[in-house]
């Protein structure tokens, strides 16, 4: 259930802001709070991530989750992942696209010739 995609895109939001709810990262990451609690859970028990709970605030349920310098690690590994993987779909586009312009343009060159 802990995709490279999820790990990366956690990885990523919580790096920037640890004190996120999970029902905020769920929603940032269109995806239930189950998974991310799920996910959050996979992190913390590989050492990616350290939990701390908010002594100041009202909400004593309130926590923050930090990257550890594993985590910090695996982030650059999944960025590094993730980049490939989006170059490589955006390749495949670009041939796709290359492959769908060519048959527009024999099609309108037969729809031509069928005119004269």
């Amino acid at each position: 259930m802990l995709d490279d995609n999820t790990r990366y895109r956690l990885l990523k939001r919580l790096q920037a802001n640890p004190e996120l709810s999970q029902r905020q990262l769920a929603a940032e990451l269109s995806v239930s709070v189950g998974k991310v609690n799920f996910c959050l859970r996979a992190l913390l028990d590989k050492g990616l991530l350290k939990v701390r709970n908010f002594r100041s605030s009202q909400n004593k349920l309130a926590y923050a989750y930090y990257l550890t310098p594993k985590g910090a690690k695996a982030k650059v590994r999944a960025t590094s992942g993730f980049l490939k993987r989006k170059l490589a779909e955006y390749e495949e586009l670009e041939r796709q696209i290359e492959e769908l312009r060519r048959e527009v343009h024999a099609g309108e060159a037969a729809k031509g010739e069928r005119r004269a």
